[in-house]
């Protein structure tokens, strides 16, 4: 009998400290649940959902601009407009390319001023970086432009915020080529964007990279003999009524 007494008081003992654990739990989990739905997470567009076998050839712009004659030669001849994504001082430094793209009919969008690692940078230098560049591509082009891509895809919620105020969707990819990455080769350049391009697709090249410029025809062609039709950024997004899903994919608002 005076074992079932010890053993009732272990059993009320430890249900009590698992009251206190169950209560503790529920505590932080409430608060962390709190804190997710005060700091919601901004997404840039990634892709875009749509039915149509569409797809973008974007270009970042920030250094050398020797073969930018050659990939506007190559998009001229097989019409195709594309999304040149350039840093402010590399624009003032190569206005003539700069208003080429622009007559041509292909996007001159904002990459930032400086090309800094723009996450780690405060909201008035996030502002002040993007109005920068996208005034020194307004006095060359006389077209303002409302595409943004950060410097090495690094992003955060302020810098999403401050690009909207100004007026800007945020732009990532979803297809990288990786032409910028030293020793990769030509094949494998076509294979990661073979394996990778979908509808709604945005990808990712570089100017002033060994392969680039010379694999652009071959690039344009196979896309085209897979049924893609090639638009700018601009044509591919959506402008209202959307959402972005956790994968950067946008997508009409239900």
């Amino acid at each position: 009998m005076k074992l079932c007494v010890v053993d009732r008081k272990r059993v009320l003992a430890c249900l009590l400290l698992a009251g206190i654990c169950l209560l503790i739990f529920l505590s932080v989990s409430h608060m962390d649940f709190v804190e997710v739905l005060a700091s919601k997470r901004e997404i840039p567009i990634y892709s875009v959902e749509t039915d149509e076998k569409l797809a973008a050839i974007t270009f970042d712009c920030a250094w050398g601009a020797d073969d930018i004659p050659q990939i506007l030669d190559t998009l001229k001849e097989a019409d195709v407009r594309a999304t040149f994504f350039l840093v402010g001082h590399w624009a003032e430094k190569n206005q003539e390319m700069v208003k080429a793209m622009a007559m041509e009919g292909h996007d001159v969008a904002n990459h930032s001023y400086s090309h800094f690692r723009m996450g780690s940078l405060g909201s008035e230098m996030q502002s002040s970086e993007i109005k920068k560049c996208g005034d020194a591509i307004e006095r060359i082009t006389g077209q303002k432009c409302d595409l943004f891509r950060a410097p090495y895809g690094d992003y955060n919620n302020s810098l999403i915020q401050e690009a909207r105020k100004l007026g800007y969707f945020t732009i990532q990819w979803d297809v990288d080529s990786l032409d910028w990455k030293p020793g990769i080769s030509r094949e494998e350049i076509m294979q990661r964007i073979r394996s990778r391009v979908r509808n709604g697709s945005i990808i990712l090249f570089h100017n002033d990279t060994p392969h680039t410029a010379a694999l652009l025809p071959g690039i344009i062609e196979e896309l085209k003999s897979a049924g893609y039709k090639l638009v700018p950024v601009s044509r591919l997004i959506l402008r209202e009524n959307y959402m972005i899903d956790h994968e950067g994919r946008q997508k009409k608002a239900p």
